[in-house]
């Protein structure tokens, strides 16, 4: 196996999982392509299974951290346009602001929405902070499914090739 290739491949998984906690890059896909291109060099059936693994549980959170914060703002009466809201203004807030406007512009957002539409400040605020919580939970399960297939390609790596 090329060392190099392999040190490659844990930078750009590392760098996919910071991209996970800050938003700048996709995380989740950045470390599925290096394990991917990983496995390609490896040319062996280990490499296979530990793509195939990965992809599995990646895979799996990406639709995870959609379905479940999903059912939850729907429970907590946060409606899918005061979302849509924050995410446009965190985009907007990202390039006014670099680096911390997401983090501004998407708040912002929600909350703009939510107060046009309850009409007061608390009502509006106790939806902006649903839905703050449930993205910080959506970002919690890409990591989770993220670091666990990192964990498999770091035991491949150390053990097994």
């Amino acid at each position: 196996m090329d060392t190099g290739v392999t040190v490659l491949a844990g930078i750009a998984i590392f760098v996919g999982i910071v991209g996970i906690v800050l938003p700048i890059l996709p995380g989740a896909i950045l470390s599925l392509a290096a394990i991917l291109v990983w496995a390609i060099v490896a040319k062996s059936a280990t490499g296979w299974v530990v793509f195939g693994i990965a992809a599995v549980l990646i895979g799996t959170s990406q639709v995870v951290k959609y379905v479940v914060p999903e059912r939850r703002l729907r429970e907590a009466g946060v409606p899918r346009r005061s979302m849509i809201v924050g995410v446009l203004l965190g985009i907007v807030g990202f390039f006014v602001i670099p680096v911390v406007g997401m983090f501004v512009g998407f708040p912002i957002g929600v909350y703009l929405s939510e107060l046009q539409r309850q009409r007061t400040h608390r009502a509006a605020w106790t939806s902006t902070k649903h839905a703050l919580r449930e993205t910080g939970v959506s970002m919690l399960i890409e990591l989770a499914g993220t670091s666990l297939a990192a964990a498999v390609w770091l035991i491949a790596v150390l053990f097994l090739v």
